[in-house]
């Protein structure tokens, strides 16, 4: 009769762990899919675009369409870096035509998309305009050293070969506000990944981006140490951002 009821209960164990377990991996999925949903990037860089994304086992998908290039791979690194993702199968499809690599349109969106990542410089009050490969920037800039960083930024973009600044320096110019609005480490790691890979001076280095609670850890390779110090320049200067402790090292 012990036995029996050893048994029954050994049964029932097995039962409740057996049910548990696809339960707990379901909200996993869950979450996971939310917590993109809900990331600063999709909100406030992919808001315009089609994405769906399914979680399976931590597996996720990514289908649907976006407006350019560069969204895709910022829709990827930002759920790439979501707790309990194991790996992301990219399937977005760009809608319309895909400038060539090098363009002016490809590097139009490039400058953009570089001045939108950074805190230091107003994106919403600056035009950008590219011919034969040099960049032409308009609009209103709240300080010299505000305009003189705009064209820095602009400059070191992988691809441009000269930078004119036309801005005018006024004093009341309103800078976007991202103040207040609460951005996820997720979308921090993609941003910091992201402005990296764009400018020229930080594109080839391997490096690992981690960020816990904005504070942002990178650790790689680099030639010397001008590059380790632009990549700690440009992270800092990434929206989100509180600090960066670098841990690069001189191959």
């Amino acid at each position: 009769m012990k036995t029996i009821f050893s048994v029954t209960i050994l049964l029932a164990v097995v039962a409740m762990l057996a049910i548990s377990i696809p339960v707990s991996a379901a909200d996993t999925d869950s979450r996971i899919e939310s917590s993109a949903k809900q990331s600063y990037v999709f909100k406030t860089y992919l808001q315009g675009d089609d994405i769906k994304i399914k979680s399976v086992d931590g597996v996720v998908t990514l289908t649907g369409k976006v407006l350019e290039e560069s969204h895709k791979a910022l829709a990827q690194e930002t759920v790439a870096n979501l707790p309990g993702v194991k790996s992301v199968d990219n399937l977005l499809e760009i809608k319309g035509e895909t400038p060539a690599k090098n363009s002016d349109a490809w590097l139009t969106t490039k400058v953009k998309m570089t001045l939108l990542f950074h805190s230091s410089v107003s994106a919403g009050a600056t035009e950008v305009d590219v011919h034969d490969g040099i960049v032409t920037l308009n609009g209103n800039t709240s300080s010299p050293a505000q305009r003189e960083l705009t064209s820095e930024y602009a400059r070191d973009v992988d691809g441009v070969k000269g930078v004119v600044n036309e801005m005018i320096v006024k004093s009341n110019s309103k800078k976007t506000r991202t103040e207040g609005r609460k951005i996820d480490d997720a979308s921090i790691t993609a941003l910091v990944k992201m402005t990296l890979l764009y400018h020229r001076s930080t594109s080839a280095i391997n490096t690992k981006v981690e960020t816990n609670r904005g504070v942002v850890k990178l650790i790689g390779k680099a030639k010397n140490t001008g590059e380790i110090s632009l990549a700690t320049k440009y992270a800092s200067d990434v929206k989100g951002v509180k600090s960066v402790t670098n841990r690069m090292t001189i191959e």
